[in-house]
């Protein structure tokens, strides 16, 4: 038992880490804090443990030893229903492809998560239309991913994981299949959507330039947290990044 409570201004919380895969260890002795409002990247090389580490941060994943909290709450004692549940209602999560539903339009695809929430037809259409014209792809509503170019199904995905408006959205190398301009615009669209929204952000990048929209970063290597930077009022370790859009 840890006799430290998670800190109150915290909406995520981990302590001590440790996750493996079969013999491969994932993650060794890793916390982690990320306060409200805050876009965070967890930086470092491909396999560094970044995605690992949001698994087990969203609940996807649980960590054979160590704590994660969520607003005070402790999501590594929930049972599979509960943290299915809280991904579904507070969580949001972009993958590095844009998994859409073929068949469906993009303004469906958007309102896939209220829909199956049982959000009436109209209500999820209104909302997912705000969220594809803010992310400039309101044009595009009616048709299917077939038709569009990558970083227009990529955009579609976005607007899906933010249709719900989210208390925390995971973003796992989001633009990581796109052209570099393209997904430096995209990037920019995102960033300026979630920050109006106070939505708190978990970026995974092995890219320095995307790093450098976040507020701080978080260096991982082989599994564990890197970098003698100062540490900040945050987690120890923790390097600032400039936000540059």
């Amino acid at each position: 038992m840890y006799a430290m409570a998670p800190p109150d201004n915290d909406v995520l919380w981990a302590r001590s880490l440790h996750y493996s895969l079969g013999k491969s260890v994932v993650l060794s002795d890793v916390s982690l804090s990320v306060r409200e409002a805050e876009i965070l990247a967890l930086v470092g090389p491909r396999g560094s443990g970044k995605t690992a580490l949001m698994h087990c941060l969203s609940g996807q994943a649980v960590a054979q030893q160590g704590e994660v909290w969520f607003n005070s709450g402790p999501v590594h004692t929930m049972t599979a229903a509960q943290r299915e549940r809280l991904r579904r209602e507070r969580f949001g999560w972009i993958d590095p492809e844009p998994g859409l539903v073929p068949e469906l339009t993009a303004w469906e695809n958007a309102a896939l998560p209220l829909l199956l929430r049982g959000v009436s037809h109209r209500a999820a259409r209104t909302s997912a239309m705000e969220w594809l014209e803010r992310l400039d792809i309101g044009g595009s509503a009616r048709k299917r991913p077939y038709a569009l170019t990558q970083s227009q199904r990529q955009r579609i995905a976005i607007a899906r994981s933010l249709v719900t408006t989210p208390s925390v959205l995971f973003a796992d190398e989001p633009t990581a299949s796109l052209h570099r301009a393209d997904g430096a615009q995209v990037l920019r669209t995102l960033m300026a959507a979630v920050r109006s929204h106070g939505i708190t952000v978990l970026l995974a990048t092995h890219d320095t330039e995307v790093a450098a929209l976040a507020d701080r970063t978080v260096a991982l290597l082989d599994g564990r947290r890197v970098g003698t930077a100062a540490p900040t009022t945050g987690a120890e370790g923790v390097a600032e990044c400039s936000l540059s859009v």
